[in-house]
């Protein structure tokens, strides 16, 4: 009996293993490691997208006016030269003042401001060379200058304010625009003209008799039709686009003042441009205000034309005379300027009286 039972007991553990080593031999094997890839083909990574700049600049002008037209011509060869990553947006009619838009960029708080040089004279005292009347004899004379030594000196001293002078579109020669006729400088006297804030430019009135006023640009229109002031002075595209002639009828050909408008960008709109795009950006830039020159030579012709068929009637003028009292003038107030200035002036006149 005890022999039956162990034999029976023994079977069972006999089919228990047997089981269990079935069990074992139904498990899965285990996933072989995953090879190792060959260097050179690990997973690709998304190629980084090319970094875009945008920026805004800003005029006092009007849209209609040659400089902001030059403004949009420099944002459309930038985008252009550079593939457009840089893009520009072209604001006209700001209603910030030039000093105020300057000193915003040059607290970084908006990325290019537009000015007469006669405004960047306010932080660059040197520049004052610049303002005086009768400076230039032809526009070869006053290109001949930003465009060489003085202009480097200009963005040197530019670059110690935070602004990074970038180019120099231009008003070109100014003339007056006025509610009766002037025809000789005797015709100035009694005339209350507006002009810039340019100790330089005022002298120069004064000299030939009239009474100047400085009014901030967006003021002069109202001005004249309140009758605070007969005249005021600037290119003669202005006169069209601003509206003036609807009130000064009369334009004299003074040429008393060369204006240049400067780009003046901020150092943290700068600071986005990367290495590689700077060059093609400022060629552009250059390539845009030569264009503008010419535009605004066109404008100025096309204006005089339209300001005719308006009934405005143009005056040349002696300016050899204006000449003469405006050097008495500038003697009487002890006008100086820095040497080195002096000496970039000369250089340009200079080299275009040897073409």
């Amino acid at each position: 009996m005890k022999k039956a039972l162990l034999s029976i007991l023994l079977l069972l553990l006999l089919v228990f293993a047997s089981g269990c080593a079935a069990q074992s031999a139904e498990q899965p094997a285990a996933a072989p490691a995953p090879e190792a890839s060959p260097v050179g083909e690990a997973e690709e990574t998304a190629a980084p997208v090319e970094e875009r700049v945008s920026l805004t600049m800003y005029f006092v002008d009007p849209d209609t006016s040659p400089y902001v037209a030059g403004g949009r011509k420099i944002a459309e060869l930038v985008r252009d030269a550079t593939g457009g990553r840089i893009e520009i947006e072209v604001i006209g009619s700001s209603e910030l003042g030039e000093r105020d838009l300057v000193e915003r960029a040059m607290d970084n708080q908006l990325d290019i401001a537009t000015c007469a040089n006669s405004v960047l004279t306010n932080y660059i005292p040197q520049m004052n060379i610049l303002d005086q009347a009768y400076l230039w004899k032809n526009a070869e004379e006053a290109h001949a200058a930003v465009d060489g030594r003085l202009g480097e000196l200009i963005r040197e001293r530019a670059l110690t304010l935070g602004l990074h002078v970038i180019g120099f579109e231009e008003s070109g020669f100014r003339n007056t625009f006025s509610v009766k006729p002037i025809q000789t400088m005797a015709d100035f006297e009694g005339v209350t003209i507006r002009t810039m804030e340019n100790k330089y430019h005022q002298a120069a009135f004064r000299a030939f008799g009239a009474t100047p006023v400085a009014l901030a640009y967006g003021e002069v229109f109202g001005a004249l039709q309140e009758g605070r002031v007969d005249a005021c002075e600037n290119a003669t595209a202005n006169c069209l686009n601003s509206g003036y002639y609807q009130i000064t009828r009369y334009v004299t050909n003074t040429r008393h003042a060369f204006v240049y408008i400067a780009l003046c960008m901020s150092d943290e709109a700068w600071g986005r441009i990367s290495e590689e795009l700077r060059e093609p950006f400022m060629a552009a830039v250059q390539e845009g205000v030569r264009w503008e020159r010419e535009e605004l030579n066109r404008a100025n012709a096309e204006a005089a034309e339209k300001l005719a068929e308006l009934g405005v009637t143009f005056y040349d003028i002696d300016v050899t005379a204006l000449q003469a009292a405006y050097r008495r003038q500038a003697a009487e107030e002890g006008f100086s300027f820095d040497a080195e200035w002096q000496a970039a002036v000369d250089e340009a006149v200079q080299s275009v009286s040897n073409r």
